[in-house]
């Protein structure tokens, strides 16, 4: 039997189909009707796809047109998302503050919805920061789709997590290009009677290139790579985010994910090991 290859068309409705698709595409693979899962382009999955998630329910790839992310629906969080950033994401439209389910997971699965954070003591805490997609509201809706979003702490949330924001999109304005993926891991606690598992710690890893519309072929063992891992705790808000900088190396060692996986290995030996000193 013969399977045709798919076209898939940056068409933004047809965006929300991409998870279904692979899926599909992942069991006609199991039953040796593919021999390897589907690839996927997206502009924010440009350092490689860190977990090589595709149809598993706990390593869900979802594409959208202002980031990627893969899904973990037993935790009911996203296990890490990424995303571009330059000037082009950015204006000045108001915080929508639309928080709701993401109706583009399978059918059958439980939808996180706003109120299951209520009397929780963490926020609704963005990967992909509302404010980074400030250029048009439909961007900045989508960063309140609730597979976007885990539970943090308010002094992790509200400080460094918040202060390092800031300062990539004060880079982005200054002209440079990020690459950036973030996710949690660990478990601290169950939230909404056990329905959602926020993570022990929360950690961020960013690529910083001179200017827009160069590409990972530009990233060489001298571009600047800032990592990040947390404490999901209260206790922390006053704290500088420069203070829990690590390499990618030790990232990766804690959520077991290759992160910059686009990169030729010579230059990812190099950046990876390296802790951010700027």
């Amino acid at each position: 039997m013969s399977v045709r290859p798919l076209l898939f068309l940056p068409i933004p409705w047809l965006t929300g189909l991409l998870p279904v698709v692979i899926a599909c595409l992942m069991t006609l693979t199991g039953c040796g009707l593919l021999t390897k899962p589907p690839t996927v382009t997206s502009v924010h999955l440009s350092l490689g796809n860190p977990s090589n998630a595709a149809g598993d329910p706990d390593n869900y790839l979802l594409v959208k047109p202002q980031y990627a992310l893969s899904y973990n629906n037993s935790t009911r969080i996203p296990n890490w998302v990424s995303w571009q950033l330059n000037q082009s994401w950015l204006g000045k439209v108001p915080r929508r503050n639309d928080f709701r389910p993401d109706e583009s997971l399978p059918p059958g699965w439980y939808q996180v919805v706003p109120s299951d954070y209520n009397n929780s003591g963490f926020d609704r805490g963005h990967m992909t920061p509302s404010a980074d997609r400030s250029n048009n509201q439909d961007n900045n809706s989508a960063t309140f789709l609730m597979t976007n979003i885990l539970p943090q702490a308010p002094d992790n949330n509200q400080g460094p997590w918040a202060e390092l924001e800031v300062y990539c999109r004060e880079l982005a304005r200054q002209g440079q290009e990020l690459y950036i993926v973030a996710g949690g891991y660990g478990r601290k606690r169950a939230i909404a009677r056990g329905k959602i598992v926020a993570p022990a710690r929360t950690w961020k890893v960013i690529v910083v290139l001179d200017q827009p519309g160069q590409g990972v072929a530009d990233i060489t063992s001298e571009t600047r790579v800032i990592a990040v891992d947390m404490p999901n705790n209260q206790g922390i808000k006053t704290a500088d985010w420069r203070s829990f900088r690590v390499s990618v190396d030790q990232v990766e060692a804690k959520t077991g994910y290759d992160l910059l996986s686009n990169l030729p290995e010579s230059v990812q030996q190099v950046v990876e090991g390296r802790v951010d000193a700027d």
